[in-house]
């Protein structure tokens, strides 16, 4: 930055004292005020030109005690998504076991029709809470945002009891995959405030490089 007060300003006698600097316009890109950029839209566009309007969504239930009969957060999740224009390509079910949990969200992310998976239960710290373990392994990117906002989310909700809370998020074989707690209102705020707003933005990042 240029100090103006460290400047010379004296005038040798056989000078004439220039003009004063107020009458002209200031010309330091520092100082001008900041106008709109025309592009400012043509660049938001481009952020959002691989966003996917219509996702196909898998749902998972983790769960030892229900069935997809009986199953209010599986049924929350599929309401958030069909509410926002998606389609639920396919509900499942397994038992709380490490195996089983990670070869339904490797089979599930493997389908072509498939964009987005979401699990519900078995994020919290009982010994049968195996859901985070059985899907880490399987990201190529973690999604930490994820987590941080479902907790803070849930902290309006809950209080300290977000501290028992482990969901987490990342991206599997190209496809964006969160595991939700196993309480059907942790799994419609997880659906309707945090995954469904972004989803279509996700899914077009995650799969931009596909051919």
């Amino acid at each position: 930055m240029v100090d103006f007060q460290s400047r010379d300003t004296r005038v040798d006698d056989d000078e004439t004292p220039a003009d004063d600097a107020s009458d002209e316009p200031d010309d330091d890109p520092l100082t001008e005020e900041s106008e709109p950029h025309e592009h400012d839209d043509e660049a938001d566009h481009d952020h959002h030109h691989h966003d996917v309007e219509r996702v196909g969504v898998a749902i998972l239930t983790v769960s030892s005690s229900r069935s997809l009969d009986d199953d209010p957060a599986g049924d929350a999740i599929a309401a958030a998504f069909e509410a926002d224009g998606h389609e639920v390509v396919t509900r499942e079910l397994v038992r709380d076991s490490y195996d089983r949990v990670q070869g339904g969200i490797d089979n599930l992310a493997g389908r072509g029709d498939v964009d987005v998976v979401v699990t519900t239960g078995g994020t919290g710290v009982t010994p049968d809470d195996v859901t985070v373990e059985a899907a880490e392994p399987l990201f190529e990117k973690e999604l930490p945002g994820f987590g941080e906002l479902f907790r803070r989310r849930s902290y309006e909700e809950i209080g300290e009891k977000v501290v028992a809370t482990r969901a987490t998020a990342g991206v599997a074989d190209g496809v964006p995959v969160f595991c939700l707690p196993g309480s059907e209102h942790a799994a419609e705020l997880g659906s309707e405030d945090v995954i469904v707003p972004e989803i279509g933005h996700l899914v077009g990042l995650a799969s931009r490089g596909d051919a």
